[in-house]
């Protein structure tokens, strides 16, 4: 097993996401010639900060609600001033905070895809094999000192100390 700790980067042959509240670890798994390993990505823990508490692992779809892509911004938004002193027809006066934007649906799948394609596999597959983690952790990057992984899967336990 092999391990690398992404912080709160999700890199994509695309492009890098980012995502606030989850962060990221890509992982390897290897074993002798014609192996196979039944993969999941609950096998997986990671202990920050040398917490008593593990946090378990995530499937990727979890993350698609914080996901963003830095590369993406909203329109402008236009002035909703009004020319005349007609009625705006509910549109608000200066005072109401701007209506929220969101990304285009396209855009929004188009990035759930290719994280996806990047998370670890899973079922009965042949190793070696390597993909992304996800992890629940909102805190910043650089407040982590130490990171632990943990593999508890069909073939045992394994234990990584990876550098933050």
């Amino acid at each position: 097993m092999a391990a690398e700790f992404l912080g709160h980067s999700v890199p994509t042959p695309q492009g890098t996401f980012t995502t606030e509240d989850y962060v990221a670890v890509e992982a390897a798994l290897f074993g002798p010639p014609e192996a196979r390993l039944k993969m999941s990505f609950d096998a997986f823990s990671i202990r920050i900060n040398e917490k008593k508490t593990a946090l378990p692992s995530q499937p990727f779809g979890a993350i698609f609600r914080s996901l963003k892509d830095p590369e993406w911004s909203p329109p402008d938004q236009e002035d909703s001033k009004s020319k005349t002193s007609l009625s705006t027809g509910g549109q608000g006066n200066k005072s109401d905070p701007p209506a929220p934007v969101h990304m285009p649906l396209e855009l929004q799948r188009a990035m759930e895809q290719h994280v996806q394609k990047v998370a670890l596999p899973e079922g009965d597959r042949a190793l070696p094999q390597a993909g992304l983690i996800f992890f629940p952790y909102r805190g910043k990057a650089t407040g982590i000192h130490s990171i632990e992984l943990t593999y508890a899967g069909p073939t045992g336990k394994a234990t990584l100390t990876l550098q933050p």
